[in-house]
């Protein structure tokens, strides 16, 4: 299975027991500069990344995945080195 694994308890919080908002909060919830709202969060990346479908053996797959935490990011560089590899050689 890959799925991450439940590491806490799901534990239920009452919504009715959340504080009330207060001037302060409305008024520090959006952060502008001027009129323009900044925006928070992750920026914008330049080249995002394709999610794509792959189809490989098990057994690759399976040691990919035990290979711990990045293995993706691992086979994305693996892979962008072999196309350079080969634009080099003249094979692409």
């Amino acid at each position: 299975m890959s799925g991450k694994p439940n590491e806490s308890e799901n534990t239920f919080i009452d919504p009715d027991d959340a504080p009330e908002w207060t001037e302060k909060m409305f008024a520090e919830a959006d952060l502008y500069h001027g009129e323009t709202l900044i925006r928070r969060g992750r920026p914008k990346v330049a080249h995002p990344k394709e999610r794509i479908t792959l189809r490989l053996d098990q057994d690759l797959a399976a040691a990919l995945r035990a290979s711990g935490r990045g293995w993706q990011t691992r086979v994305n560089q693996a892979l962008r080195e072999w196309i350079e590899r080969d634009a080099a050689n003249g094979r692409m």
